[in-house]
């Protein structure tokens, strides 16, 4: 089993990407910066950090074979900062809770960019798209972005989902979505059996 630590263990996608590591086995390291937020459990070390502070941050990776960056891209920890932690600590693998902002919905036109897409979210959006972009630069680290569909709530463990590469699913009625239970399931199965290494990819139903 493996030894796997997650930013934002307290947020929504972290706290049951967490759940699903544990219940297959592995052992987690949940990293935030209120961790008395998160729940204690069997197999869960907790470590309070800033994650934005690559000295503080480095340390307390050492040890894992992969680290999942689950933080928001405005105001978390940008690529650079996860890129450099991962590779001081020595950690092969970074996996990140991406965004569906940046995925198409027509060749070269990205959700994020169409009239439609909601204010509020669109400063989250560009900054994942951003986090992206350097992570597609980087060739020394093995990173995955997996972007959720685009709607993406807490809900139902089903355990189906449909895997896609840079374009926005949608299922048969033509709804954008996965649950969070869901989309841990595709974390943890993408973290045993690695299928996309350097490339994002995207989950839906």
């Amino acid at each position: 089993m493996s030894h796997i630590a997650i930013l934002g263990i307290t947020g929504r996608a972290g706290s049951r990407i967490a759940s699903e590591l544990l219940r297959r086995g592995h052992t987690v390291t949940g990293i935030a910066r209120n961790v008395e937020k998160a729940e204690a459990r069997p197999g869960l070390g907790l470590k309070q950090a800033d994650a934005t502070q690559l000295d503080a941050l480095v340390p307390l990776l050492r040890g894992h074979d992969a680290v999942i960056s689950s933080t928001h891209f405005a105001g978390g920890i940008d690529a650079a900062t996860a890129i450099a932690a991962a590779r001081k600590a020595g950690v092969p693998r970074l996996l990140v809770v991406g965004g569906a902002g940046s995925l198409e919905i027509a060749p070269a036109k990205a959700l994020v960019d169409t009239p439609e897409f909601p204010a509020a979210y669109k400063a989250e959006a560009l900054a994942g798209r951003a986090f992206l972009e350097l992570l597609r630069a980087e060739k020394d680290l093995d990173w995955t972005f997996i972007s959720p569909s685009a709607l993406f709530e807490p809900g139902e463990r089903t355990g189906r989902y449909r895997v896609g590469g840079n374009q926005l699913l949608a299922d048969a009625n033509g709804k954008s979505w996965i649950s969070m239970e869901d989309y841990a399931i595709a974390m943890a199965d993408e973290i045993e059996k690695p299928a996309h290494s350097r490339q994002r990819f995207t989950v839906g139903y």
